[in-house]
Order: structure tokens, then C-alpha cells, then sequence
């Protein structure tokens, strides 16, 4: 039972330290428009707000890199100060909010675990 206990003690550490470390990679990745990291960091296609196509390649990220990061909010100035946020119902999940132009945190970034590590899936505005 004291073996379990502790195992699974590891296991969170690990996992807290790899959320932790993929964060650290994504946010510095955005802060230099690292594409190609970001894009390694990615699953495709990553989903957009409503109405707006999906971003399916690296190529389309890239393009498109303005419309995913800067448009809505400047993620790199909100990912400097944002802490993740755990999903409290599915915890191989965590969204970043950041605020739009009127002081609102309304621009969602959501990132999934799986099996190759975390990876960012998505935004969101929730005014939309």
C-alpha cells in the first residue's frame, strides 16, 4: 500500500512537471514566433471560434499565425503572466484565458494530453 501511495505521488509530480515544461516551450515559443515550435507543440487541425476555419497545417499556422495569436489578444504578453488551468472533470486537459482589447478574459487556448505529450488544440472566444 506504501508503494502505491508513493507511486502514484510520482506520477503526479511527472505530470505537474510536464505541464509545467510544455508551458514553459509554448509560451516561449509564441513570444518569438517560433512557428515550427509551435507547430511541433500542436495537434492538428487546431480549432477555431466559432465561424472560423480550422487551422489543418503547419503551413496554414503559419499563415495565419496573426489570426491564432495577436488579432484577438496579445498572447505573448498574456502567456508571460497566465498560469494554466487544470479542467477539474478531465485533468489531461487545461485552457490559458486572456483578455481582449476591453480587459475581458474571454480569449480561451486550450491544450490536450496525448500519448506524444501535451499538445494546444484550440481557441475560443467566449463572446462568440
Amino acid at each position: 500500500m506504501k508503494t502505491l501511495i508513493t507511486l502514484s505521488l510520482l506520477l503526479l509530480l511527472i505530470s505537474v512537471d510536464s505541464t509545467e515544461t510544455f508551458w514553459q516551450s509554448f509560451k516561449t515559443a509564441v513570444g518569438k514566433h517560433d512557428v515550427e515550435t509551435i507547430a511541433r507543440l500542436s495537434k492538428f487541425p487546431i480549432e477555431m471560434s466559432y465561424g472560423i476555419r480550422s487551422i489543418k497545417t503547419k503551413a496554414q499556422l503559419a499563415k495565419r499565425y496573426r489570426q491564432l495569436f495577436n488579432e484577438q489578444t496579445n498572447a505573448a504578453a498574456c502567456f508571460e503572466k497566465a498560469k494554466p488551468v487544470v479542467d477539474a472533470d478531465n485533468p489531461k486537459r487545461f485552457t490559458v484565458a486572456c483578455p481582449d482589447a476591453a480587459g475581458n478574459e474571454v480569449v480561451v487556448y486550450h491544450f490536450d494530453q496525448t500519448r506524444t505529450g501535451w499538445k494546444f488544440t484550440g481557441l475560443d472566444n467566449l463572446n462568440e
